[in-house]
């Protein structure tokens, strides 16, 4: 049975990864900083399903935490087949005329650094077995831009092109690296910073007319975390009810 490792797993779209990938018979570790309530709970919630699931602690952009992590997980089932890296660094919604170096570069290094950390930890036993997933999630913004939403947006680009290199130098050891795009989703941390007024524009400026639900993007997540999608590596998947289209 193939075990996922999705950070940030303890609420929103994280735990709808997590409770998708449970339901389709992953064995699931759902990280958290610092939510271990939600993460016990969401815990229990996959087990009284039928399913599989531990919390570990660990704060992404810490290399110790993410060490630990990884070999929590090595001890208690062997391996880490599938990473979906979910986890939220924080950002402040600010123009380019008020926004300092600090929010900016302060945005993209922890992104970045997140991301670096986890992969690295991961990506020597995918290349001894032969095979892995890594899945992120990127954001809509990093190609549609937003007012105010420079640090996020730009950040995501920056992540985008981190993942696009993984996936042309991992490809030749039979491990796929994609991007999951949302627009604003429903409930998620990112949607609770923008008021009520704004996310109905938001939601009247999308062709399908409304936000994505979590369930949404974990559909889409847990086909690139599939078999099915072996062939499928270096890709920007928006999921956004038509808003991303090229």
């Amino acid at each position: 049975m193939a075990v996922a490792l999705i950070t940030g797993a303890s609420r929103g779209i994280g735990a709808a990864i997590a409770t998708t990938l449970a339901q389709q018979g992953y064995k699931v570790v759902v990280n958290h900083r610092a939510s271990a309530p939600l993460a016990e709970d969401l815990v229990a919630t996959i087990a009284a399903a039928g399913g599989e699931a531990v919390s570990i602690q660990g704060d992404v952009t810490k290399a110790d935490d993410v060490t630990s992590m990884v070999d929590q997980v090595k001890e208690r089932w062997g391996s880490v087949d599938v990473l979906v890296h979910n986890a939220l660094t924080p950002y402040d919604i600010t123009s380019f005329a008020d926004m300092s170096w600090e929010q900016l570069g302060g945005k993209v290094d922890t992104e970045l650094r997140a991301a670096f950390l986890t992969t690295k930890a991961v990506v020597p036993g995918m290349i001894a077995r032969g095979s892995g997933r890594l899945i992120y999630l990127s954001a809509l913004l990093s190609r549609k831009p937003r007012n105010g939403m420079i640090t996020l947006g730009t950040a995501k680009a920056a992540l985008d092109q981190f993942v696009r290199y993984v996936a042309l130098e991992l490809a030749p050891n039979g491990i796929t690296a994609n991007l999951v795009a949302p627009t604003t989703v429903e409930g998620a941390l990112s949607a609770g910073l923008v008021s009520a007024e704004r996310l109905k524009a938001i939601a009247a400026s999308i062709p399908m007319g409304r936000l994505a639900k979590p369930g949404e993007v974990a559909n889409t997540v847990a086909y690139l975390a599939s078999d099915a999608s072996g062939f499928t590596t270096g890709h920007y998947i928006p999921v956004s009810g038509g808003f991303g289209m090229e």
